[in-house]
C-alpha cells in the first residue's frame, strides 16, 4: 500500500489528524473537514469514508481494513482500539424501505424518509469482515462481532455477537484492559 503524506493529508482538509496516520491512497475520502483522526490511525486500500454534517471521529490505534465503507449524514464514531475488518460496512443513514417514500440520494429530500442516526464503536470492540452497523447502533466497550453479522440493535460491553440479527452468544475475557495498561504505560516511557 502506498500511503498520504502529511502534507497531502493538510490539502485534503481533514479537521485534525495525529501522529503516524496511514491513509491508504488508494481509499476514498469525501468531505475531509467533518473527519477526524486520532493518532496511529491504518486505513487500507478501496475504503470509503463519506463524513455527513455529523462527521466521523477515529481514536487512536484503529484499523479499517481494506473494502471497509464509514457512510452517512450522522456522527460515526470509532474510540481508541477499536478494529474494523475488511468488507465492514457502518452506516449512520439508512432509507425508508417501507415502499411509503421513494428512495436514493438522486432524489430530492420531500419525497423521501432518510432516517439519521449517530453510530458509536467502543473501546477495544471488534467488528468481523462484511458486516453491517445500522445507523443509531452503539457497541459498548471490547464487544465482538463475528463476521457476515447485521447490529441493528445496540450491544452491552464485552458480549460476543454473531449472526443476523446478532445475538449475544458468549462473554469476552477482559484480560485486554491490562494490556492496555501495560501497553500504555511501554509508551509513555519511551
Amino acid at each position: 500500500m502506498a500511503w498520504l503524506t502529511n502534507e497531502q493529508l493538510i490539502e485534503m482538509g481533514f479537521a485534525s489528524f495525529g501522529k503516524s496516520v496511514m491513509l491508504s491512497d488508494k481509499a476514498s475520502y469525501y468531505n475531509c473537514k467533518n473527519i477526524r483522526l486520532g493518532s496511529n490511525v491504518r486505513i487500507d486500500d478501496f475504503c470509503v469514508l463519506s463524513a455527513g454534517y455529523g462527521g466521523i471521529d477515529i481514536g487512536n490505534y484503529i484499523h479499517i481494513a481494506v473494502f471497509s465503507s464509514l457512510i452517512g449524514a450522522g456522527n460515526i464514531k470509532l474510540a481508541d482500539f477499536s478494529n474494523i475488518s475488511s468488507r465492514v460496512s457502518i452506516y449512520s443513514s439508512n432509507d425508508d424501505y417501507s415502499g411509503a417514500t421513494m428512495t436514493n440520494p438522486t432524489i430530492p429530500a420531500e419525497f423521501t424518509n432518510v432516517h439519521h442516526a449517530d453510530v458509536n464503536i467502543g473501546r477495544h470492540a471488534i467488528i468481523g469482515a462484511g458486516t453491517i452497523i445500522l445507523p443509531g447502533v452503539t457497541l459498548e466497550e471490547a464487544v465482538a462481532v463475528g463476521a457476515l453479522s447485521l447490529v441493528k440493535k445496540d450491544c452491552q460491553a464485552f458480549g460476543i455477537y454473531i449472526g443476523s440479527p446478532v445475538e449475544r452468544i458468549a462473554e469476552r475475557k477482559q484480560d485486554l484492559l491490562e494490556l492496555e495498561k501495560k501497553f500504555t504505560n511501554s509508551r509513555e516511557s519511551v
